[in-house]
């Protein structure tokens, strides 16, 4: 009893150290309900002992629950604590600034965290300081590098993962043309190295999937924006939905929240949406298959190596198709055309390097993008 009062004491602390945070126990709420609101701080380890969280991820913009780039991330960290009894926790940023971050992170580190898990490119300058203010933390960067003033250096306590997201958005490309579908969109949500790549290798997939299938020049559209954001939010919907009036039949939303008002969108309109980061498949009917990076098994595999003793910090790796670190969730896909066997075809030639695809090194404009057949509507 008394651990249990010492350990609810240093709770109601951490969260009170954070201005605006509440401390929720998510054991009292029903699986996937739990929203969080800016600058609160959520427990859902199981007893947290004196020493506090061993584990701890710091989001970004978004929450664990947004069914994307964070929740992925949460999920990895989550399965290997409640697999091998590890106290964690999460943290959310009161706002999306270098100071709000980082003082996440102090939050983290004060709680007990041994190694801390920061999904997105906001962390890039936070665990540049990071990295050298806290040298006895290990820190797993996702999709950046610790970076400040253009310069990149890697603590020997942070390990640097990103993605070949060009591949991913390659598949869905040349899934969705395969599929039959002739007048595409790709609403990105900022223009950030990830989002691009995901754009560009879209714009490569339908290309090689028209000139497979022998289409003529112009046979295949595509619309292609940023929005500027990754909210869910009515502009972001009523921009989706004059696409569709306009003829477009699938887009692909690869930008968070910005997912969820191109599914709105697509319900109402009767056409169909590619999800992106994790399987989205059961937010809409709409979604017909999900341009995935393997973010829960990346992080779980990050963690499990603090554990063993084979954290290589200090350096950075990108997770391709050959470490299976891309894919198209062909369990939940709803294709009519392309066929399980098309996939392992496509797939295998970019694992073997047969394929090349471009990444954000391109150009700075999607037009760049080397295509004959695919016409680009670059809408800016």
């Amino acid at each position: 009893m008394k651990k249990k009062i010492v350990s609810l004491l240093l709770a109601a602390a951490m969260a009170l150290s954070l201005t605006g945070c509440v401390s929720k126990d998510d054991a009292v709420q029903p699986q996937g309900t739990n929203e969080v609101q800016e600058g609160e701080s959520v427990e859902e380890a199981g007893d947290s002992s004196e020493g506090g969280y061993e584990l701890a991820l710091i989001t970004d913009v978004g929450t664990i629950d947004d069914k994307s780039f964070n929740q992925g991330s949460w999920e990895g960290l989550k399965a290997y604590a409640e697999e091998h009894g590890i106290s964690y926790k999460y943290y959310q940023p009161e706002e999306k600034s270098d100071e709000a971050c980082l003082a996440a992170i102090d939050l983290a580190v004060k709680g007990g965290a041994k190694l801390i898990v920061t999904p997105g490119f906001l962390f890039e300058v936070p665990i540049f300081e990071a990295q050298t203010k806290y040298p006895d933390v290990k820190f797993v960067i996702i999709d950046a590098a610790p970076t400040k003033d253009k310069t990149t250096e890697i603590a020997d306590n942070v390990v640097s993962i990103f993605y070949a997201e060009e591949q991913a958005g390659y598949l869905a490309g040349y899934a969705a043309v395969k599929e039959g579908y002739r007048n595409l969109g790709f609403m990105g949500g900022i223009a950030v190295p990830a989002v691009i790549r995901f754009g560009y290798g879209y714009i490569q997939g339908a290309e090689a999937a028209a000139a497979e299938l022998g289409l003529a020049a112009g046979d295949v559209k595509i619309k292609y924006t940023y929005v500027g954001n990754f909210d869910t939010s009515p502009e972001n919907q009523t921009l989706a939905k004059s696409w569709y009036t306009e003829g477009v039949e699938c887009i692909f939303a690869c930008g968070g929240g910005v997912g969820n008002s191109v599914m709105a969108a697509a319900e109402g309109e009767g056409k169909v949406v590619i999800g992106v980061d994790v399987d989205q498949s059961a937010e809409s009917e709409t979604v017909i298959t999900s341009s995935m990076k393997n973010l829960s098994n990346s992080v779980y595999q990050a963690v499990a190596s603090f554990y063993d003793g084979t954290f290589a910090g200090g350096t950075s790796t990108t997770l391709t198709a050959a470490e299976d670190g891309v894919q198209l969730p062909m369990e939940s896909s709803k294709f009519e055309n392309f066929t399980q066997e098309d996939y392992d075809k496509v797939f295998a030639a970019i694992k073997s390097g047969e394929i090349s695809i471009g990444n954000d090194t391109l150009g700075a404009e999607p037009t760049d993008v080397p295509v004959s057949i695919v016409e680009i509507e670059n809408i800016k």
